[in-house]
């Protein structure tokens, strides 16, 4: 895999959710969801990214406890049929809008996954990714992804990640290597990881010189009560639109290719990286 060598041709409006879903409540999520979407559509984005785990709510006693009622099914081709998510499918055609949200995803073969679902322009439906690195007792419920994805939108790239994805600097450098020009991480960072939250995605942007879109849950009830602060990043990690750690937020900016071709002219680390850092190493005794 290689960087992309060139830069999309025209701007790329996108929008970052943060929200407070009910644990277990896919119906009621999916036409908050809608709603969510329609808003960020009306201030002209054109990709919306919402939380991890959403559409069931990031609650593991609820999804320890009802795995049939908060899981989505997805086919052999990874297309969801569910009707519960229909007011998301007439979201995303009628605002023109890709929507990337996430869910806890039942495969055919019975895997459980933090999958992040992405619903097209024409309201098809369907699973994206599935999260690789999985977080503390996560592994109790879920089994790991097995392979990276990109979302392409015109003429963009677009890595896809979910929150503890992006604490790993290889998971963000694998996407710029794949040629992604931006990273989106629908996440569920707890209060009292401000400063983490902060800093992950930040330099995940400025490590490789990419946009990055960060959605987060926000409220809730101890212990699972979220801190917002949602936020889309420039390609030197700097932050273009930022939420409160309290309270529902859409956030929109819009991603500029002349930006991202001049910070990756003046900060070539993706040219610069040499084939291997894992060479060979000298111990010094001093």
């Amino acid at each position: 895999m290689t960087a992309a060598p060139t830069v999309p041709a025209a701007p790329l409006t996108v929008a970052t959710v943060q929200a407070t879903p009910t644990p277990g409540d896919v119906a009621g999520n999916a036409s908050a969801a809608a709603q969510l979407v329609r808003q960020a559509a009306g201030q002209g984005a054109r990709v919306v990214v919402l939380p991890e785990l959403y559409l069931c709510a990031y609650h593991p006693p609820t999804l320890a406890a009802d795995p049939s009622g908060t899981d989505i099914a997805v086919d052999r081709t990874g297309t969801v049929a569910d009707p519960r998510l229909d007011p998301l499918r007439d979201a995303a055609r009628t605002a023109g809008v890709t929507v990337v949200v996430g869910a806890a995803v039942r495969h055919p073969d019975g895997r459980r996954t933090i999958g992040a679902l992405v619903a097209d322009r024409a309201g098809t439906i369907r699973v994206g990714y599935d999260k690789q690195q999985l977080w503390g007792d996560e592994r109790e419920l879920f089994t790991p992804g097995g392979r990276g994805a990109t979302l392409l939108v015109d003429d963009w790239r677009l890595g896809l990640g979910i929150c503890y994805d992006g604490c790993f600097p290889e998971h963000g450098r694998a996407a710029a290597l794949d040629g992604a020009h931006a990273y989106l991480c629908p996440s569920g960072y707890l209060a009292g990881s401000e400063h983490r939250r902060d800093l992950y995605y930040a330099a995940r942007a400025l490590d490789n010189t990419m946009f990055v879109v960060f959605a987060n849950a926000v409220g809730g009830d101890d212990p699972w009560r979220f801190n917002g602060g949602a936020a889309i990043y420039d390609p030197q990690g700097r932050a273009l639109a930022r939420g409160a750690d309290e309270g529902t937020a859409v956030l929109v900016a819009t991603l500029d290719p002349a930006v991202l071709a001049a910070t990756r002219e003046a900060h070539s680390m993706l040219a610069d990286r040499l084939p291997s850092q894992g060479g060979p190493r000298v111990s010094i005794n001093c």
